[in-house]
């Protein structure tokens, strides 16, 4: 779908810089032939990809940059080794369309998330895609606020509405809820008319409050399961005995969604306390994504941008990533 390709030219090249006549088009990526820290990534000159049937090419105008991203940079998680251009988050313009694409024509501009995990590639100038991994972006944001949502509002969307059946009313429980998917599952849940309790430390309780948070609880110097509070949901991002932990919070029929595995207990304590669990990872998904727009054009749901960074200094974003100190999100500006 991108850019396995083995680099042309490493280095930090001027990606205005006009091919050679009769050259095949290329562009900057930020690659890695190795795993390793940040450093291992490097703006590279790649050829361009061309849309196969049923995808568009898309001009990345930003690309949002995951935990996900950052640990497949080290590990070989779901991804074979490298070479390989990260990033799942894209926003951009359609540049041109492969057979059989109905939906988009060059020039609309558009917003989603690759195929997750084999579909990696929108850390570069541009890229291939489904045409139904993307949605029209709405006109009430720009590309660093859409490039920001489609993974993680997934994550949540997913987990909570698709997979617990979020309702009116019902009381829900995110674990780090000023994170990446935290911070806009906070907003969805609360959308979808959820009493809502985030866990963060104490200096991000009044951002949540301001995404609507009804309760705060600051896991550093209070303990989440010391209280009469029963969930109808938890939303739980750090998996282990957090999971294991969060099984006690839970009413009986209640759901846990985790997003990392359980520790080894989690199964049989759900099953004790006759709670559902389960482990989400997150799909490409044009309803879903269709879905999260509706929500943006009606004000019910924004990204909270930490911080930006260009393309060709992507290795920066990852060390900031890295410190674990992000409120919402970090987004590389291609365009």
């Amino acid at each position: 779908m991108t850019s396995t390709d083995t680099p042309e030219n490493p280095g930090s090249p001027d990606p205005a810089l006009p091919a050679a006549p009769g050259a095949a088009p290329t562009m900057l990526a930020l690659h890695q032939t190795a795993l390793g820290g940040p450093e291992v990534l490097r703006p590279t000159r790649l050829p361009r990809p061309a849309p196969g049937p049923g995808e568009i090419l898309v001009a990345v105008h930003a690309a949002g940059l995951n935990p996900t991203d950052v640990k497949h940079r080290a590990l070989s998680i779901f991804l074979p080794p490298p070479p390989l251009t990260l990033g799942w988050d894209v926003s951009g313009t359609v540049v041109e369309t492969g057979f059989g694409v109905t939906l988009f024509e060059p020039g609309d501009e558009v917003f989603g998330m690759l195929p997750y995990p084999h579909g990696a590639g929108s850390h570069a100038e541009y890229v291939t895609g489904p045409t139904r991994a993307f949605v029209a972006k709405p006109a009430e944001i720009d590309h660093v606020q859409a490039a920001a949502l489609p993974l993680a509002a997934l994550t949540a969307w997913q987990a909570l509405v698709e997979t617990a059946g979020l309702e009116a009313g019902q009381r829900v429980l995110i674990h780090a809820a000023a994170g990446g998917v935290g911070h806009l599952a906070v907003q969805i849940a609360k959308a979808r008319g959820a009493h809502v309790t985030g866990t963060a430390t104490a200096a991000k309780h009044d951002f949540l409050r301001a995404l609507g948070a009804d309760a705060c609880v600051d896991y550093r110097s209070e303990d989440f399961t010391d209280t009469e509070e029963r969930y109808d949901i938890v939303l739980d991002s750090l998996g282990g005995e957090n999971a294991t932990r969060s099984v006690g919070v839970l009413r009986p029929g209640g759901v846990l969604v985790s997003l990392l595995p359980g520790a080894e207990d989690t199964a049989a304590a759900a099953e004790k306390a006759r709670v559902r669990a389960v482990t989400l990872i997150v799909e490409h998904d044009q309803a879903g994504m269709r879905a999260l727009a509706d929500l943006v054009r009606r004000g019910g749901l924004r990204a909270h941008v930490s911080d930006t960074v260009p393309l060709a200094e992507g290795a920066r974003a990852h060390a900031l990533s890295e410190t674990n100190r992000t409120v919402g999100k970090l987004v590389l500006t291609v365009r």
